[in-house]
């Protein structure tokens, strides 16, 4: 009768005195080692249809995903995704990329802790007349559905406080995929660019 393995993982080891069949030696070994290896499928759909059974430890890599989830609690869990690359965001007039020198605005989706979300850099230069161009909405068109929030996400932004009172600024990411900035005004807050360097938000 086969025993199993010293560490408590189910692997069954053939012992001496079972009939010999190397089919059964084969399929015991692999059956046990594959749900506690890194399985791989095509995408989430595929995984569920070959893993009818999950259970809590199993990790698998999915393709059209680009990641690796764990089984944690009954639920699959993101634990590592592909590197995304930056897009450019583009902007409607009055707003143009490099504010204060810090780089053409861009965003990606990253996994963070998990959570599916947005990651922004760089900074907006702001030609106000006198209000903020396009009561704040500065996105061109939306940002794809891959990348909008699932509800509204605010967020504090730094701005400059050269002809402003205020060194923050509110962003709102919008279910529709733009991004509008909230805090300016015609008169006393009016800072000439605003930054989203280390900014992120939840999809």
């Amino acid at each position: 009768m086969p025993t199993t393995d010293a560490y408590g993982q189910g692997i069954k080891i053939a012992a001496l005195t079972d009939a010999p069949n190397a089919e059964t030696l084969a399929y015991d070994i692999v059956n046990a080692l594959t749900p506690q290896s890194v399985m791989r499928f095509a995408d989430a759909a595929a995984r569920a249809a070959a893993i009818t059974s999950p259970v809590n430890g199993m990790l698998t890599y999915l393709v059209a995903e680009q990641r690796i989830d764990a089984r944690v609690g009954g639920s699959w869990v993101t634990i590592g995704s592909s590197v995304s690359t930056w897009t450019t965001i583009g902007l409607v007039s009055g707003y143009s990329h490099n504010g204060n020198s810090n780089g053409t605005l861009q965003y990606r989706r990253i996994n963070l802790f998990g959570e599916p979300s947005i990651q922004l850099k760089g900074a907006l230069n702001v030609t106000y007349s006198p209000g903020i161009p396009n009561s704040g909405t500065f996105t061109a068109s939306a940002l794809p559905v891959a990348a909008r929030p699932s509800s509204l996400r605010t967020v504090v932004i730094p701005c400059s406080d050269v002809t402003s009172d205020r060194i923050t600024l509110k962003l709102d990411a919008q279910t529709s995929g733009h991004l509008r900035i909230y805090g300016t005004n015609s008169t006393n807050n009016r800072p000439p660019w605003i930054g989203f360097n280390g900014v992120f938000y939840s999809l």
